[in-house]
């Protein structure tokens, strides 16, 4: 995966608490979620002061965004308390809003700090243990047709630690583990890595949805497509380094799936959790 991060959330700024995000880096149609809850936070991070943080984000997707064109993103100052500020982003392309963020940000301070101790037993990615490239395997499920697969663009490096086996109708319940970066050197603003963890938290979410039923993203008969999305950031990252995650299906019903999301860094410090629910239709259901 390759190009610019830092590019593809250098917004152009508007009239008011207006922003333009550049356009997406994927040959696809359709925009990658992850770049719309990045550019989003961006945007609301232009508008907070600057010793506040974001601890948690909220977004619906609406309908599906061009990936040929730039995103305008209107922020709304909802609030601005003593140690809180909540921003409303609203996305739109060519007047049609496609996405709605909600996200707070909180002045940062002491208090008490617990979490489940975590060891990271599983090596980082290095030339004798590279595991397998996350656009390579996208690669090995999709039709001929559709390859190369237009997410190899993207300005991330994934290593997929365990994926899953073409097999059909093999369920695969156990959690999913990778290795996640963002592509280059950022600077050390945290704010920025916020940002990035963002871009990366909608990775492989809905896709892990459909394998406990045995079926595989890329199928030709299903639909699967991101209805809304909630993380919580817990600690400041740096997502210019290897970043653990570790994605498990919650729960599938009625049309619709939910998965869970954890990022570690490599002491195993819980850097932020992520929820994500997404439509997903098998067309011969029995």
């Amino acid at each position: 995966m390759l190009g610019s991060f830092a590019a593809l959330i250098d917004l152009t700024v508007g009239d008011g608490d207006v922003f333009v995000g550049p356009v997406s880096p994927d040959r696809g149609s359709r925009i990658y979620g992850g770049q719309l809850l990045a550019q989003s936070l961006r945007a609301a991070q232009l508008t907070v002061p600057e010793n506040r943080y974001v601890h948690s984000a909220h977004s619906h997707f609406l309908k599906a965004g061009n990936a040929a064109e730039p995103v305008e993103m209107e922020v709304e100052r909802i609030r601005e308390g003593r140690s809180f500020s909540q921003r409303q982003v609203v996305a739109s392309q060519s007047g049609s809003e496609i996405f709605r963020n909600l996200t707070s940000f909180h002045v940062r301070e002491e208090g008490l700090d617990w979490q489940e101790p975590t060891k990271i037993n599983i090596a980082q990615p290095t030339s004798n243990q590279p595991y397998t490239d996350y656009s390579d395997y996208v690669e090995s499920l999709i039709p001929l047709r559709q390859k190369p697969w237009s997410g190899r663009q993207r300005p991330i490096e994934v290593r997929y630690i365990n994926p899953p086996t073409r097999t059909d109708n093999q369920p695969v319940t156990e959690p999913q583990l990778m290795w996640m970066r963002v592509q280059g050197q950022l600077e050390a603003e945290d704010s920025l890595h916020e940002v990035g963890l963002a871009y990366l938290a909608d990775l492989g979410m809905d896709a892990n949805a459909v394998l406990p039923h045995g079926h595989r993203w890329g199928d030709d008969q299903l639909t699967v497509a991101s209805l809304d999305h909630s993380i919580w950031f817990h600690r400041p990252a740096r997502v210019d380094t290897w970043l653990f995650s570790n994605q498990r299906v919650e729960v599938t019903r009625g049309g619709r799936g939910m998965a869970s999301g954890r990022f570690y860094d490599t002491s195993g410090q819980l850097l932020a959790t992520c929820m994500q629910e997404g439509l997903m239709r098998w067309s011969q259901q029995q």
